[in-house]
């Protein structure tokens, strides 16, 4: 969803600069008078075209921000001030970044400005939902039990995040260097049997004048090929990045197989956690669903669950509304009737998401199994295949000499 650029007028009379993600300008306009804001202007958020390996957006390390968030709360939980724990937190920071974004929210905690609204304000450096978890806390009077829930909430997305970063790792480096090895072969290793067979005179099979000719292709037009390549992936990472590009993307992830089944569970994971933190922090449904739909990571399941506000505004069960995208397995459907019929739906979401879980190492176990041996016997058989071409016509020589 777009991101606008938004200068307000806050209740206590401060001018701030806020970033909002919507998916319309009036949406924005709407939700910020929601909130209490006098809007002054609005505007489209500028982002500029990224380079690879030159442009990169300083983020806030993950580490970093959940071990601040831990001690805040101890701090808070000690008596300290508010103002005061920002202030001696901000100075622990190893990350120059973070601290400056610290700075900012301090600064504008101790002119009055709520936590919630001084972190809203830094835009996208920081998630919606925390902003909108301390929001919650804030109002209910219990920032403590809300920061406890989000650091819990982010140990255990990073958690299932890590599970699949490590299990995944090394199918990529298998196919990394296999890649590798075929380029070797084809661009180095094959060009200098070309001129070995040129000396003979002889007419070669079919399948090694294709692989010769391939190599000498490649080796002719290495700088160009590899050119166009890095041109290529840096025209797809940038319109990866635009709303249109990143929703086809995401969408066709998760038409493939097992790996497709993986972004499903971990992008329906993080709605039913974030969903349930939210309301067990004391969110209304309505801006918690809303929240929680744009915590997920897949913009084509986030613009599915984004849908259901609408219908949830209106009155309809969350189970209903979330059904009808045909996106949920039947099992968590289940699971959020009896915790809407029970009036525990936030411990019934969290048992969703652990459900989720259950079914990411699952799913994780399989394409572990099914893709190192896949791969492995692809890459064998077509650097088979290359040697095969290259020295079929060596042996057959060899034999009508013997």
């Amino acid at each position: 969803m777009p991101e606008f650029l938004c200068r307000v007028g806050a209740p206590d009379g401060a001018v701030l600069e806020l970033h909002r993600v919507a998916a319309s300008e009036d949406s924005a306009r709407k939700e910020l008078q929601s909130e209490g804001f006098h809007l002054f202007s609005i505007s489209r958020a500028r982002r500029g075209m990224g380079i690879p390996f030159l442009h990169r957006r300083e983020k806030v390390p993950t580490q970093d921000f959940l071990l601040f968030n831990t001690q805040l709360k101890t701090l808070l939980h000690a008596g300290l001030p508010l103002a005061q724990s920002l202030e001696l937190l901000k100075e622990q920071q190893s990350s120059e970044h973070f601290a400056a974004l610290l700075d900012k929210v301090h600064s504008q905690v101790t002119t009055g400005i709520s936590l919630s609204d001084a972190f809203s304000s830094l835009g996208d450096a920081f998630p919606r939902l925390y902003s909108n978890s301390i929001r919650a806390g804030e109002h209910s009077g219990e920032l403590e039990s809300v920061l406890a829930r989000y650091v819990e909430y982010q140990h255990l997305v990073e958690g299932v995040r890590k599970k699949i970063i490590g299990a995944l790792s090394y199918p990529a480096v298998l196919v990394l260097l296999s890649i590798g090895l075929i380029i070797l072969l084809v661009a180095k290793v094959i060009p200098s049997f070309s001129t070995f067979y040129d000396g003979f005179g002889a007419e070669l099979p079919l399948i090694t004048r294709a692989v010769l000719g391939l190599s000498k292709f490649v080796q002719a037009h290495f700088l160009a090929l590899s050119g166009g390549a890095i041109l290529l992936y840096i025209l797809f990472r940038n319109w990866k990045k635009t709303p249109r590009g990143r929703l086809v993307v995401d969408r066709w992830i998760l038409r493939v197989p097992l790996v497709g089944k993986l972004a499903r569970h971990f992008a329906l994971s993080q709605f039913t956690r974030s969903l349930g933190v939210l309301l067990g922090g004391g969110t209304p449904m309505v801006p918690a669903l809303d929240t929680a739909a744009t915590s997920i990571n897949n913009t084509w399941l986030a613009r599915l669950m984004g849908g259901c506000v609408q219908e949830v505004r209106e009155g309809r069960a969350l189970s209903e509304a979330v059904g009808d995208t045909k996106a949920v397995p039947e099992m968590a459907l289940a699971m959020m009737r009896v915790g809407e019929s029970t009036g525990a739906l936030p411990e019934m979401l969290n048992h969703t998401s652990d459900f989720f879980d259950e079914e990411i190492e699952f799913t994780l176990g399989r394409i572990v199994s099914l893709f190192e041996p896949a791969i492995l016997v692809t890459m064998g058989v077509i650097v088979a295949i290359l040697l095969l071409a290259v020295y079929y016509p060596l042996l057959t020589l060899v034999s009508k000499i013997g």
